[in-house]
């Protein structure tokens, strides 16, 4: 109905157009939403206030105008103007049980548009960096990532949903030194493991892989690796400057190549228990960017030349520095360190100067909120690559606390004291993970409930909405049981008979379900679909608890049934973006 009337308005305008009544430049951003008070109608626009400045005249005018011109239909019974010049529209009541059959008819296409109109949007998302597992923490913005890219394609984008991948720089040699000195432990080698390292039981595990298949052939004597480096922590030296100390032993006594088997072997390994976590958590995506491509062919200094070229690049200091402070950034940023190595910056620079060659018309990058301050630097990159900074949105997502009972797990993947997020999908399974790290927010602060997330009950929100599904799916398998079958037909010929509270209450949500998902997929908050998702499973459960479907008279009988199986499709639909299972039993 809302796309009705706005097209009813859009048909006045062009009217008033034809009719010089208005100039033929204007052009109308038609907006329609429901009306808060019943009593001022059904629907409303604002669209006579926003536009009488450009039509020159009054808005209380423009909208006499547009009610006058507006064409006949018969679901709208009576428009008359409000206030400084809203239009309210009123709706007959009989109109409202057309949802029904739309939903039917339209099925797991329900609530889809075409508004994004093919345009290309990139999701880049998680993305964290390949030296470990991904724990609870990434797995929020797993979940939000995959239901933004989700929602933005179901109401018409063209929707690339990417990793990039940090496959270079410092943390990776961290890894790969770590790896070695557990597979020298292995060897029989014993040395201090640094403070700095990783320490989680998967680089013993990878350690312990490599020296099954090369035995001793990459064994060096401790004395080796220890000659000349100096104290780590907490003995009186610098963690930092013992790590970079020991990386450069590493790759000293190992070589180039021995070495690269280290680096590559730690990658792979984690990149693939990353994609298999990813995937079984149902988060695809169609390309892993790879950083070290960026370094390999090129990009990178083609992005900084192109810096240097217009003029935003200085060196001071023996270092090469962007001038990002005056294109809205706090201060000016390295890019290249005084040794000749690139910053993770520049390679960033880079990776976005990619995605503007490949010709997106939107960027969207999603990030831990710990990246807050990185923003501006990236924006003042795309100015000055000359994009319009417009086109990059960055979405925050707060990483999630998680308990059990009162007590907070702590985590940090250095340390190796983490739960995954295999280990949480293993608990609490799939669609309770899912649901509860998208229910909020993204920049809101979540606190995981374990206990809550497991819970058989009401209280459980996941719970509570896939019940009604399962519910509408046993009063259809009880049909079946009383060897009745629902007549479509007939039961959309007496829908007019459903006129109890509950069933106008459901009646009216489910016709809202194009507005959220549109909503929701704009503003990219997930959590806007799953409070209607919400809201639609209370009503059904009250109406339920308050009414028999499966009574004799068939014509009411089959006008519930129609109802309901609205309701569990729009529940389908819903569950279904956020990738959700809609179980029909539980």
């Amino acid at each position: 109905m809302m796309q009705k009337i706005e097209a009813l308005v859009h048909h006045a305008f062009e009217s008033l157009k034809s009719s010089d009544l208005i100039d033929h430049t204007i052009t109308p951003h038609i907006v329609v939403e429901r009306t808060r008070d019943n009593s001022h109608g059904d629907f409303t626009t604002n669209v006579a206030m926003m536009l009488a400045k450009q039509a020159k005249t009054n808005p209380r005018t423009l909208a006499e105008h547009i009610i006058a011109a507006l064409p006949q239909d018969a679901s709208v019974i009576k428009v008359e103007i409000a206030g400084p010049g809203f239009i309210n529209f009123f709706v007959d009541r009989n109109a409202q049980y057309d949802i029904i059959k739309r939903i039917l008819n339209e099925g797991a296409q329900f609530g889809l548009s075409k508004l994004g109109a093919g345009k290309k949007v990139q999701v880049e998302f998680v993305s964290a960096n390949p030296t470990g597992p991904l724990h609870v923490g990434h797995g929020r913005g797993a979940a939000y990532g995959s239901v933004v890219a989700d929602l933005l394609a179901a109401v018409g984008f063209d929707v690339h949903r990417e990793y990039y991948v940090n496959d270079a720089g410092r943390q990776m040699d961290i890894l790969a030194t770590s790896i070695w000195l557990r597979y020298l432990e292995v060897c029989g080698e014993i040395l201090p493991f640094p403070s700095n390292g990783y320490r989680g039981d998967y680089v013993r595990d990878i350690a312990a892989t490599i020296h099954q298949s090369a035995s001793n052939d990459y064994r060096r004597p401790a004395e080796l690796v220890l000659e000349n480096t100096p104290l780590d922590e907490p003995d009186g030296g610098d963690k930092e400057v013992y790590i970079d100390a020991l990386i450069n032993r590493t790759k000293t006594l190992l070589g180039k190549v021995l070495y690269r088997d280290f680096f590559q072997i730690g990658l792979n390994t984690i990149l693939d228990d990353i994609r298999d976590d990813l995937q079984e958590f149902g988060v695809d995506y169609q390309q892993w960017f790879s950083e070290r491509h960026l370094m390999e062919d090129g990009s990178v200094d083609t992005a900084l030349n192109r810096l240097r070229s217009g003029g935003h690049l200085y060196e001071k200091d023996g270092a090469i520095w962007f001038a990002s402070g005056v294109l809205g950034d706090e201060k000016d940023r390295v890019v290249v360190r005084e040794n000749g190595q690139c910053t993770y910056f520049a390679s960033d620079i880079a990776y976005h100067m990619n995605k503007l060659d490949r010709g997106f018309d939107r960027i969207i990058n999603i990030w831990g909120a710990d990246h807050h301050g990185y923003i501006p630097r990236v924006r003042a990159a795309m100015t000055a690559l000359g994009a319009d900074e417009s086109k990059l949105k960055v979405l925050l997502v707060q990483f999630a606390t998680l308990y059990r009972g009162d007590e907070k797990v702590q985590m940090s993947t250095r340390s190796g004291d983490f739960v995954t997020l295999r280990q949480l999908r293993n608990e609490v399974g799939k669609d309770a993970a899912r649901f509860f790290y998208v229910m909020r927010r993204s920049e809101q602060h979540m606190d995981f409930d374990l206990d809550l997330a497991t819970s058989k009950s009401n209280e459980n929100p996941v719970f509570y909405v896939q019940y009604a599904y399962a519910r509408v799916c046993s009063v259809l398998r009880q049909l079946d049981e009383k060897g009745w079958a629902r007549n479509l037909l007939l039961g959309m010929d007496h829908l007019h008979s459903l006129t109890e509270e509950h069933e106008t209450n459901l009646i009216g949500i489910l016709a809202r379900y194009p507005e959220v998902l549109q909503r929701a997929a704009l503003h990219y908050e997930p959590h806007q679909l799953i409070q209607y998702l919400r809201e639609l499973a209370t009503a059904f459960h009250t109406y339920y608890n308050a009414h028999q479907f499966l009574v004799d008279d068939a014509q009411i009988r089959d006008a519930r049934l129609n109802l309901i199986c609205a309701v569990k499709q729009v529940l389908s639909n819903g569950l279904g973006l956020i990738n959700i299972t809609a179980p029909e039993s539980m």
